[in-house]
Parts: structure tokens; C-alpha cells; sequence
């Protein structure tokens, strides 16, 4: 299937041991697709759902970046690492892991809510252009300072000492290796992640997921433009306006857009909130613009247009 021009999501069920990047220029060779871009790195070990953008959806990613994430991982208490994972080097070791479930739910819970994290040294973060990680393995990690983020929601699954399985819904921004550091940290014994499987992001989860496997078997076939997901359903959270062919027309020429030429149409509630960001469609249900409002009920500006394909 020729997908040069093909605009849209594809959600790929990442596996271990290959990075993000190496994710989106397996699918952007698979598809021969002009630009392909992820919307959340995974660490290498990690596994799951990572969104790739094809082509125009790539304008899309800094969207589908904000949205909950939902992970399995397991925590090993006892040791901890410099990469708070079980890539890094053990850096304390042997410490006494003998803690009843209801002291290790305890723990759990006081993490669910709105937390301060202090981002991983190794991470992909940068500190003047360079990558945390790099500037690590160099021996002058960087320690950036902390930042709030928020836990929804952590289950313990399974606990087997030293090993603790956990299911965690959260803030786009969290860390799960920072927040099993944390934990055992707090339990006194310290402990790293030793598995991760990103389960669900932005709303798409692993049931919508092919694997590079499977892309490699459909990339000629028709069956493939299933797991194309239009650009109008990539962002399923956001209001939607269908413009008639006036505001269409005004759109594609980047004229001056308000609140008045909305007047008719399937107006939005909160539309005109300052602040307030709308995708709008065409009759053919078509992403053409995402729109935000500047000021509060008057003027719309652009945030992107998508030329008709």
C-alpha cells in the first residue's frame, strides 16, 4: 500500500529492546510514508502502545503528548539502580524487602493524587540541546528540578517479595521508574522497574494496536487502512465543529476566523472560552483545521490547516 500521502494514527504495540526511534523509522520504511513521528517515547525495555503520526498527523503529536497514560510494570524492591531500571547499574543492594501487603498498600496509596517527581537523570529530557542520558554517561548527570504530576490510580496486582506487580493510570509527564524508586524509597529498602507495558495513551489502547510484525505482513495489503486511524478521530477528546463550505473556504485561505462565523453551525459549548481549543471538519468529516480561541468570544486562531488530500 502506497501511504506517502496517507495522513493519519497508527497505534503499534511496541516491543522490547528497540527504541522509540527505532519504532517510527521501521514504520516510516515499512509505509514509505514522507514523515512519521511518536507521540511519547518508551524506554527501550518498555513495551506497548506507542502512537505513530504519519505524514500530516505529525502536526497532531504535541496534542496526543497530554493525554493519561495507563501502564503495568513490576517493582523489585531491594535494590536500586542508577537508571532507577533494571538497564542501570545496581548502585544499593540487599536491603530487607520482609513488609506485610497492608504496609506495602499503604505506601501505594500515598503517591495516588498530585505528586512532585523529580525527573530521571537518564532520560530523554535536555539540558542545553543534550539529551539527560547522554550527558550521564559522560559522568555529569544533570538533575532537573522537580515536577507535578499526578497519579490517578495504583493497583497492586501481585506481590511476590522482592517483586510487586502494579497497574497505574497517570498524568502525561510521570515516570514510572521514578515512581518505583520513589516507592521503595519510601519503603526503606529502595527498588527499581524491572518490566513496563504501557497499556493504554491519549485514549487508544492495545486492543487498537498491531504489532511491527503484522505491519510488515499487511504493508501491501488493503486490510491495512483499518489500522489507519483518520486524522478527525485522533484527538477524540477535543470538541468538534463541521464547517459548512463558507467557513471551509475562509479556512483554507487563512482569513480571519471569530466567533460570529460559527453562528448557524454546531456551535460547541466552551467554544468561546478563551483558551478553548476546537478541531473543525468538513462535510466530508475531513480534518482541516484545529482552531483556539484567543479572546474570550470573539477571535479564533490558527493553530494548524490541513490541505484537502
Amino acid at each position: 500500500m502506497a501511504s506517502a500521502r496517507l495522513s493519519g494514527i497508527i497505534v503499534i504495540d511496541k516491543p522490547g529492546n528497540i527504541s522509540s526511534a527505532g519504532v517510527v523509522k521501521f514504520v516510516k520504511k515499512t509505509l514509505k510514508a514522507e514523515k512519521v513521528g511518536h507521540a511519547g517515547t518508551l524506554d527501550p525495555f518498555a513495551e506497548g502502545v506507542l502512537i505513530c503520526c504519519l505524514n500530516q498527523a505529525t502536526r497532531l503529536a504535541g496534542f496526543l503528548l497530554r493525554g493519561n497514560k495507563k501502564y503495568t510494570g513490576v517493582l523489585k524492591l531491594g535494590e536500586e539502580t542508577d537508571t532507577q531500571d533494571l538497564t542501570g547499574t545496581p548502585v544499593s543492594t540487599g536491603k530487607p524487602v520482609d513488609f506485610s501487603p497492608q504496609t506495602i498498600q499503604n505506601v501505594f496509596r500515598k503517591f495516588e493524587g498530585p505528586i512532585k517527581q523529580l525527573p530521571p537523570v537518564y532520560s530523554a529530557l535536555k539540558h542545553k540541546g543534550i539529551p539527560l542520558y547522554k550527558l550521564a554517561r559522560r559522568g555529569t548527570p544533570i538533575q532537573k528540578p522537580p515536577r507535578c504530576v499526578r497519579i490517578d490510580n495504583i493497583t497492586i496486582r501481585e506481590i511476590s517479595l522482592p517483586l510487586i506487580r502494579f497497574e497505574v493510570t497517570c498524568s502525561a509527564g510521570t515516570y514510572i521508574r521514578t515512581l518505583s524508586a520513589d516507592i521503595g524509597k519510601s519503603l526503606g529498602c529502595g527498588g527499581h522497574l524491572t518490566a513496563l507495558k504501557r497499556l493504554e495513551s491519549s485514549g487508544f489502547t492495545l486492543k487498537q494496536a498491531i504489532s511491527l510484525s503484522e505491519l510488515e505482513k499487511l504493508k501491501n495489503s488493503t486490510k491495512l487502512s483499518a489500522h489507519i486511524i483518520p486524522m478527525a478521530d485522533a484527538l477524540p477528546d477535543m470538541p468538534q465543529l463541521r464547517a459548512d463550505a463558507r467557513l471551509a473556504e475562509k479556512i483554507q485561505q487563512g482569513k480571519m476566523i471569530s466567533t460570529g462565523d460559527l453562528i448557524g453551525l454546531n456551535s460547541i459549548v466552551g467554544a468561546h472560552r478563551a483558551g478553548s481549543e476546537i478541531k473543525v471538519v468538513d462535510w466530508e468529516g475531513d480534518l482541516i483545521a484545529i482552531l483556539k480561541c484567543k479572546e474570550p468570544g470573539h477571535r479564533l486562531a490558527y493553530h494548524c490547516v490541513f490541505p484537502k488530500q
